[in-house]
């Protein structure tokens, strides 16, 4: 069982500086390696408040030169807003100057208000992401790539800079999309996938999706499949922390839904307000829905969270608006000290039984 932290960059109100969110970030990602998590996932969103990384590849090259080990991955990079020889370059550069820890997560996109300043028809965005998928390993593992799409067109090229990992860095395939996902599972790439704020009904229900993906596809999705599983966790026995970590992934529910429906309010131009909407859960709610609690309460639910999807990887949502920063560099520490070490030793003997 590998563990990632996501790291959204997140900006909450004027009283954090873009400065300090990076900042924040970064250290995360420093204090995560040395707790012993496998990887560090960059978000790409741009133009307000929602998240202040508007390069994970960036972030990246950044991270490889104040860390060793950790895996660093984009989740995602929103393919239709680049260009693919730009793309990659950079890809190439990254997984050298990284020394072969890129893991490439990449989607579509879904924020409108993105699209529209890219000057990307975001009702183009599958069918751009779906040739960004012929050309990538083309582009990647052999040395000269053309291409010629309805939307994407390259004449033949050489990418400079080669990835380090051979083939070519692992993908990662995030969609809500079971067509999408399909693909993915065809061509052997790895899957991101995230039940949101919602509890085990909605986890079954993901897994099942998950089975019928892999299955409509010719695949097992334990045995042929690797797939990561996005989550909101937080352990504590003060309630006020606890709190605090779930109003912070509340505020973040409300603004991407928000952005996603076009219903987003600012009196700037940046800052999105965050409203309150009839489909908020309660704090209630969330504390029967996510791994929150005691060391012991987290460990347990995260089991029983395991046992129902049975992904090879959690990545944690750590840096979620403006959640107190040495709190969380406390809550990295505690998983890498104490839940994670718990839950592998679970979980290789749950195997070993099955086995």
């Amino acid at each position: 069982m590998e563990f990632g932290v996501f790291i959204l960059a997140q900006q909450r109100g004027y009283h954090q500086t873009s400065q300090q969110v990076i900042s924040n970030s970064i250290e995360q990602t420093v204090v995560a390696e040395q707790a012993g998590f496998n990887t560090a996932w960059y978000a790409e969103h741009h133009f307000n408040n929602y998240s202040l990384s508007p390069s994970p590849l960036m972030m990246i090259a950044h991270m490889a030169a104040k860390t060793q080990r950790i895996r660093l991955g984009s989740a995602v990079c929103i393919l239709p807003l680049y260009h693919p020889a730009r793309f990659l370059a950079e890809v190439g550069f990254v997984d050298t100057v990284s020394n072969g820890r890129l893991e490439l997560g990449i989607g579509s996109g879904y924020q409108e208000f993105e699209f529209e300043r890219f000057g990307v028809k975001i009702e183009e965005s599958g069918a751009i992401y779906n040739e960004f998928l012929d050309i990538i390993p083309k582009g990647l593992t052999q040395k000269i790539v053309s291409y010629e799409g309805k939307h994407l067109k390259l004449p033949p090229s050489s990418i400079a800079v080669r990835p380090v990992q051979s083939p070519m860095p692992p993908l990662w395939i995030t969609s809500g999309n079971p067509v999408t996902l399909g693909r993915g599972v065809r061509e052997g790439h790895n899957l991101f996938v995230t039940a949101l704020l919602n509890g085990n009904e909605a986890i079954v229900s993901l897994r099942e999706r998950l089975d019928k993906v892999a299955q409509d596809n010719g695949a097992d999705l334990d045995e042929d499949v690797k797939f990561g599983f996005l989550r909101c966790a937080f352990a504590s026995d003060n309630q006020a922390e606890i709190d605090s970590y779930l109003d912070n992934a509340r505020f973040q529910r409300r603004i991407s839904e928000s952005l996603k429906f076009r219903r987003a309010q600012s009196d700037d131009g940046y800052m999105v307000k965050e409203v309150p909407s009839a489909t908020d859960p309660t704090f209630e709610q969330l504390r029967k829905n996510l791994p929150v609690g005691s060391v012991n309460q987290v460990i347990d639910k995260m089991l029983e969270e395991i046992s129902i999807l049975r992904p090879k990887h959690i990545a944690l949502q750590t840096q979620l608006g403006d959640f107190d920063q040495k709190t969380m560099l406390r809550q990295i520490e505690l998983w890498g000290e104490k839940i994670i070490p718990a839950i592998r030793k679970e979980v290789d003997s749950m195997n070993s039984v099955s086995a």
